[in-house]
């Protein structure tokens, strides 16, 4: 029987279960790492989670430095979320745009965001096809940017997986994410191209910084990709059932109850 033919990503489908059941990503990676259950019921389409605002003002940060054109058809799509019935930007989005103008205003990070956008790749890499979408992606100067937007840049939050305190670059596995991109990117051009971040808050006045990464965070991530992926292939293709964070929003959607609790249990459970 010949090999089916990989599906062709574009902008149009790279976010259709179709892709993200042929393709893993780091978004789906990090999907697994919290609720395996939650995630297969999505690659299903048996559930579909509530849209966020925090990530939609987020999503209209981000295509506002992919030019003009996608940001009007954004704007266009999303007009009833963005405008009350005043035709007025809601606040969440007013502030987004203080958010904008911050970048926007400053040189260095302006320069930092200079390259190709949304530039889709694909690589073989620990058993599986993956694929990544780049924000920005210089080829003269070999180097990669993602734009982020944080509550705080100084905020400390707890990780389990880093075993202390760390900052919302580690607390919402953006390291892994560079990590994967620069291998992916390798794979597809022969160079290992730097990753920077360029992080702007949602403070009044916002605050901002181009993030570099020291060359020894990558190692742990690459061990600990490699140290879940076995597992989360084998829940992908059914080969092993999914298990229940029990936690998550379609745990709870889910969960009916058959005993009680210790309350001691409530903040190790």
């Amino acid at each position: 029987m010949p090999k089916k033919k990989k599906l062709q990503l574009n902008r149009e489908n790279y976010h259709s279960i179709e892709a993200d059941l042929e393709y893993m990503s780091v978004s789906q990676f990090k999907s697994f790492v919290e609720c395996e259950a939650r995630t297969m019921a999505k690659l299903k389409g048996e559930y579909k989670p509530a849209e966020s605002n925090a990530l939609l003002v987020g999503s209209y940060v981000h295509v506002a430095f992919e030019g003009t054109e996608a940001y009007g058809d954004f704007i266009e799509k999303n007009s009833k979320a963005i405008f009350n019935s005043r035709g007025n930007k809601y606040a969440d989005f007013e502030k987004a745009d203080q958010m904008i103008k911050t970048i926007l205003e400053d040189p260095f990070s302006m320069f930092a965001l200079q390259g190709e956008k949304e530039v889709i790749y694909t690589a073989e890499l620990y058993g599986a096809p993956w694929k990544i979408k780049v924000d920005s992606i210089n080829h003269n100067r070999f180097n990669f940017s993602d734009l982020k937007t944080t509550q705080d840049l100084h905020k400390r939050y707890w990780s389990n997986k880093y075993d202390g305190w760390v900052s919302f670059i580690e607390a919402w596995d953006y390291i892994l994410q560079m990590a994967l991109y620069r291998k992916v990117i390798e794979v597809n051009t022969g160079k290992m191209y730097k990753p920077y971040i360029v992080a702007v808050t949602k403070e009044n006045p916002p605050n901002k910084a181009v993030l570099h990464f020291d060359e020894s965070r990558f190692g742990f991530e690459y061990e600990y990709i490699e140290m879940k992926m076995e597992r989360f292939l084998q829940v992908k293709q059914e080969k092993v059932a999914a298990v229940n964070c029990g936690k998550c929003d379609y745990c709870r959607s889910i969960k009916k109850l058959s005993d009680t609790m210790e309350i001691g249990a409530l903040i190790y459970a």
